[in-house]
């Protein structure tokens, strides 16, 4: 295998890759790139991987999720405040249930490019390059959009930034805190079919916390009580940019991406002797791999070989999305190849991207198969006797109308009272925190490598 440095991806074949008009232009703000500070740090990607393991061993849960594509023109304090309130609360219900940590990992603060299907995009009689995402080209269906323009790296890095220092401020800065826990109900959830669970929820949590705080515990004197552990993620999609912003770590001397605590590398982009491949085998961050329908056993494998050769847990998440009607027939041939090598993964579930379906002119997702999904997950790792570690969604904080069904049921006819993603449906706060109760049910059920050892043993 050839010696690896951050540009050494260069050398390699790549897919999804955009077609700058202006090369000369594309490097100069690559070199700029280059020169700004880090987005995230070494030690908090460490931090992460560490806490990872501990999925890994079955000692806590993965919830991931986010925007499908952040956008420049959505980029608000409330739509990240709103956005991160459901994250809490989606967090709380798991912790509860499952009754261990649940690591949090935003698809936030770089989650801007987008891998197509067709290069093109045909409306009529006019066709212009596919829209890639905001740090790409515009969405706007006209010529001067489409055009992929290198400035527009530098304008998602600077909202990277603003977006992490908010998050940082609301983690770290006592909103996270568990007494505001009835204070993270948004106002249109607040009289949905979830409302009366959370709020029963939220005054055990209380009488918890109450109990805690007559015998000395409180949020002042144990900071756990009132931070919280915050990451963000993204697909490390425009190697270029990941190139700029891949530093050596001082204390280490090992690489790092620092644009995001952890990258995954999508379905479309992992060929094992391809450039995105090439690029994340030697960053040291947490990876996620994208596990679609055409992954064989074998090809998994050599990918763990590829990207976690030391067998580190922690290292690397496998995100299954297969849909919901073929996740019997691909997921138990992969956890069996891992489990027969001794691999130590994190199994989580995408019960999104391999559900999206067309209705009344819409891309949309129905609930009940994405439940459906997560459900057929759970039930493969229990035959297999493997933990179910984490669930990846795209959701978003705002009453948006993209994805049919749920408590509510969201009818086809209704997906264009309030359809604002940027390309796939979200599910919307109520959704979400719906399918959190749901999954809380499902790990309740699963065994964790513990307790299988206690009966066992």
């Amino acid at each position: 295998m050839t010696k690896w440095s951050p540009n050494s991806w260069r050398a390699k074949p790549i897919q999804q890759v955009p077609s700058y008009p202006d090369m000369a232009v594309l490097e100069e703000t690559e070199a700029r790139l280059a020169t700004f500070p880090p987005l995230v740090f070494a030690g908090e990607a460490r931090k992460l991987k560490k806490q990872l393991a501990s999925v890994a061993n079955g000692e806590a849960f993965l919830l991931q999720g986010g925007d499908c594509a952040e956008s420049f023109a959505e980029h608000g304090a409330d739509n990240i405040r709103d956005f991160f309130r459901v994250f809490l609360q989606m967090s709380v219900v798991l912790t509860y249930a499952g009754a261990q940590p649940v690591v949090k990992v935003g698809r936030i603060a770089g989650q801007f490019a987008k891998p197509r299907s067709s290069d093109i995009e045909a409306k009529g009689d006019v066709s212009l390059p596919s829209y890639r995402g905001d740090i790409i080209n515009g969405i706007e269906f006209d010529e001067k959009s489409r055009i992929p323009d290198p400035a527009r790296q530098e304008m998602a890095y600077r909202q990277s930034a603003a977006t992490l220092n908010l998050l940082r401020a609301f983690a770290q800065g006592g909103y996270a805190s568990l007494e505001n826990v009835h204070k993270w109900m948004l106002g249109f959830v607040a009289d949905s079919p979830q409302a009366a669970k959370y709020e029963a929820l939220a005054n055990r949590i209380t009488e918890t916390m109450d109990f805690m705080r007559a015998v000395g515990i409180t949020s002042e004197s144990n900071y756990a009580l009132r931070e919280t552990d915050f990451y963000t993620s993204h697909e490390a999609l425009l190697l270029g940019y990941e190139q700029a912003l891949t530093r050596v770590d001082s204390t280490s001397g090992d690489w790092y991406a620092t644009s995001g605590h952890m990258i995954w590398i999508g379905d479309r982009t992992r060929q094992p002797d391809h450039a995105h491949i090439e690029y994340c085998r030697g960053i040291k961050n947490p990876l996620g791999l994208k596990c679609g329908p055409s992954l064989t056993p074998d090809g998994l494998i050599e990918l763990c070989d590829l990207l976690n050769p030391e067998n580190e847990a922690g290292r690397l998440t496998l995100i299954a999305r297969f849909g919901a009607d073929k996740v019997g027939d691909h997921l138990p041939k992969l956890v069996r190849a891992v489990e027969k090598e001794g691999r130590k993964v994190v199994w989580s579930c995408d019960p999104m991207h391999g559900n999206t379906v067309t209705a009344a002119g819409y891309k949309t997702r129905p609930f009940d198969r994405i439940l459906k999904e997560v459900q057929s997950f759970f039930e493969v790792h229990r035959a297999e006797g493997t933990y179910p570690g984490g669930i990846h969604v795209e959701m978003t904080g705002k009453n948006v109308t993209e994805c049919t069904g749920g408590a509510r049921a969201i009818r086809d006819d209704e997906l264009q009272d309030r359809y604002h993603t940027h390309c796939d449906p979200r599910l919307n706060a109520e959704q979400a925190v719906e399918l959190a109760f749901l999954v809380s049910e499902l790990l309740k059920k699963a065994e964790t490598p513990q307790q299988k050892k206690a009966v066992n043993g």
